[in-house]
């Protein structure tokens, strides 16, 4: 495990820039440990809906947490608004950067995410397999 310790600038997307960061560090599998940060545009697909919501504004990145595999990331944010007001959910396209993103990744080199589906969650989920 090697921890990787980033900073994304302003107009950056988050989850684009997360992930083209296995390619980046060859490696097939990272965790994203913790994020904080700010964000201009947010864009959040809650839970049980299909769509993600679109926010525009100023937002702070409390938590961000997820893994990383070639066949993308998979994140949870859950972002504060000028009056404190919280909201979390899965990270979609278009969260983008407004002063900076402060984001500790550890790589699991030696390990290789995927997505398949599941039967029983009718979902692509997370399978871990150890490379040799």
């Amino acid at each position: 495990m090697q921890a990787l310790p980033l900073r994304l600038p302003p107009g950056a997307d988050l989850r684009d820039a997360l992930g083209r960061l296995l390619a980046q560090q060859h490696v097939d599998a990272a965790w994203v440990v913790q994020g904080i940060g700010s964000l201009s545009a947010v864009e959040l697909r809650f839970a049980g809906v299909d769509a993600p919501t679109s926010l525009r504004s100023d937002y702070e990145i409390l938590t961000l947490a997820g893994s990383l595999s070639p066949d993308g990331p998979h994140l949870h944010m859950s972002v504060a608004d000028a009056q404190g007001r919280v909201l979390g959910g899965h990270v979609a396209h278009g969260c983008i950067v407004r002063t900076t993103a402060e984001v500790l990744v550890m790589l699991l080199p030696g390990f290789r995410f995927s997505r398949e589906h599941d039967a029983r969650s009718g979902f692509p989920e997370l399978v871990v397999r150890k490379e040799a």
